[in-house]
């Protein structure tokens, strides 16, 4: 397609915006791809969508490196492969894979608790005061992952709808590196920290009082030797200070909570805690979704400069889905860039030109620690 009128990054946004709102025509494939042209200076861009059960962050840059090239010289693929002969689904097909899954849900649960339990009754005779304390934690672990957040932190953000805004903005990687070095943290320390820092003064425009707000952050589960693409990722939550006006009280504070949920026990039993929730009702899946106040994002994309069809890529954004919460920043590194993709609930934020005026200054309190 042509980009609207005059060209601007904002027309793209619209179409990125419009695209996001549409749910997926299942008789296709849950993907999109789109050839933006007529841009500024003569540049284009690619829009392109994925349902998140077909790939996570990590997983979306693995395949964007098959389309992009490491020189302006396309590589020479080949002729393209046959068309490959989709079979006919029965009617009662999609039945049977469902009920297939959830037995197999039930039958690897049961499976970890056979093989489980003779250590666990050894481990009991043996050491029965540590055996209990650890089964203890672990239980405890797991009731963090899934319980439900009866409302939200923010007085502020409580509403939510199903119209989106979609925004950006880049700040240079080795300033933010700096600050959260400087700070005690890691370079995703220093981004969460900034996001809280806009949402402190969003509320602080609307002289409303903010103290912790929930998060829930995508931690990526993937190991090496993983095929491309797919979903390998859990979700955690957790409080982060965002009424601390310091940046770097906020970064230390940051590192130290993140560094504490990322070695949750919880952790080791995704995959059975995953399946249990799908079989949850979905009013439930709501209820720990819904009042989570923001989501924050980090994804490593590509270090080096890369080129599609001949022409250099300038720049790489990714938005996330808000998952109910009121906003998502995901953060997508290129070469020295931290390039943020914005994705608002404009319920819960009808005011966005403020809040991104905000959001930009509270990356501007980050990066005054590298200066």
């Amino acid at each position: 397609m042509a980009a609207p009128t005059p060209g601007a990054l904002d027309g793209v946004l619209e179409m990125a915006r419009v695209a996001e709102m549409e749910d997926f025509d299942r008789a296709r494939p849950l993907w999109k791809a789109l050839l933006i042209d007529g841009l500024e200076d003569g540049g284009a861009a690619v829009l392109c969508k994925f349902h998140h059960s077909l790939t996570d962050g990590v997983g979306a840059v693995q395949i964007a490196m098959t389309l992009f090239d490491l020189s302006e010289l396309p590589q020479d693929h080949g002729p393209l492969p046959a068309e490959p002969e989709v079979p006919r689904q029965e009617w009662a097909g999609g039945y049977r894979d469902t009920l297939r899954y959830e037995a197999g849900l039930v039958r690897n649960a049961l499976a970890g608790a056979i093989r489980s339990a003779p250590s666990l009754i050894f481990n009991g005779i043996r050491r029965p005061v540590q055996t209990v304390g650890a089964t203890t934690a672990t239980a405890a672990s797991v009731y963090r992952a899934v319980r439900p957040v009866n409302k939200p932190g923010s007085p502020l953000m409580k509403e939510r709808s199903l119209i989106r805004r979609l925004d950006v903005h880049q700040v240079p990687m080795p300033q933010l590196w700096e600050a959260a070095h400087r700070s005690g943290g890691a370079l995703n320390d220093a981004f969460v920290a900034g996001v809280a820092g806009g949402l402190r003064l969003y509320h602080e425009k609307h002289d409303v009082p903010v103290g912790d707000l929930h998060l829930t952050m995508p931690i990526s589960l993937r190991r090496e030797g993983d095929e491309m693409g797919g979903n390998r990722i859990t979700l955690i939550r957790f409080d982060v200070p965002v009424g601390l006006a310091d940046p770097a009280q906020r970064i230390a504070q940051i590192r130290e909570r993140t560094s504490r949920v990322r070695h949750e026990r919880s952790l080791a039993y995704t995959q059975l805690i995953a399946g249990a929730l799908n079989l949850m009702p979905r009013w439930y899946i709501g209820s720990i979704l819904r009042h989570v106040d923001f989501l924050a994002s980090d994804v490593p994309g590509v270090p080096v400069p890369v080129f599609l069809g001949g022409a250099a890529v300038r720049i790489q954004y990714a938005f996330g889905p808000t998952t109910g919460s009121a906003v998502n920043v995901t953060l997508l590194t290129y070469v020295d860039t931290c390039a943020f993709g914005i994705d608002a609930d404009t319920g819960a934020i009808p005011d966005y030109d403020v809040f991104y005026e905000c959001l930009v200054a509270g990356f501007d309190e980050v990066l005054t620690l590298a200066r």
